[in-house]
């Protein structure tokens, strides 16, 4: 039986992942880096999980509501303007979920662009989707060997009254999740 941590920010982001011979953990991180971080580490070291499966809801400025995509490289934008200075503002996670074998169909490719700032204004932002966690969580599962992925649904287009959007879709985006991983996906 495999051991799965299934983050995700909010209650209103919860899915209730159904599949054979996985038993799902759940932990809701809050929002932002620093309570990820917190919570899924606490978490990791009481569950002690073979993968961590980050879900939820997510920005985007090239992408139309409703996409979902599948994150596997992730970028720290309050970071990025740093790496000059030698800091660290990308992860990529592909390679320990390789060697794990977990989620090899799940063809969804995405970059996941995280801040601690919801993003109200259209802006250049790099990478697919933008949210406020999954960096940090990609950052905490690599220091400690953990498989981790992280998929995301579109809520809102940011520049686009995105606060009363992300509000509106997110029952939107726990369908389109359950849907995703209860029906299309089935399996790790």
């Amino acid at each position: 039986m495999q051991r799965i941590l299934v983050t995700y920010a909010v209650q209103g982001e919860f899915v209730e992942i159904k599949w054979p011979n996985v038993e799902p953990y759940y932990v809701r991180t809050g929002i932002g880096k620093v309570k990820a971080a917190f919570h899924l580490a606490e978490a990791i070291r009481q569950v002690q999980p073979d993968l961590v499966l980050n879900l939820g809801s997510a920005g985007t400025v090239n992408h139309k509501i409703g996409d979902i995509f599948v994150c596997r490289k992730f970028i720290d934008r309050d970071m990025q303007k740093m790496t000059s200075l030698g800091l660290e503002a990308e992860i990529d996670v592909s390679d320990l979920l390789e060697k794990s074998g977990f989620c090899k169909h799940w063809t969804e490719e995405g970059i996941c662009n995280t801040g601690d700032s919801f993003l109200t204004e259209q802006t250049h932002v790099s990478g697919d989707v933008v949210d406020m966690e999954a960096y940090a969580q990609a950052f905490v599962c690599r220091a400690k060997e953990i498989p981790f992925i992280s998929v995301k649904y579109v809520t809102d287009i940011i520049g686009q009254n995105s606060v009363k959007h992300w509000e509106d879709k997110l029952a939107d985006a726990r369908l389109g999740l359950s849907h995703y991983f209860n029906v299309l996906k089935e399996s790790i």
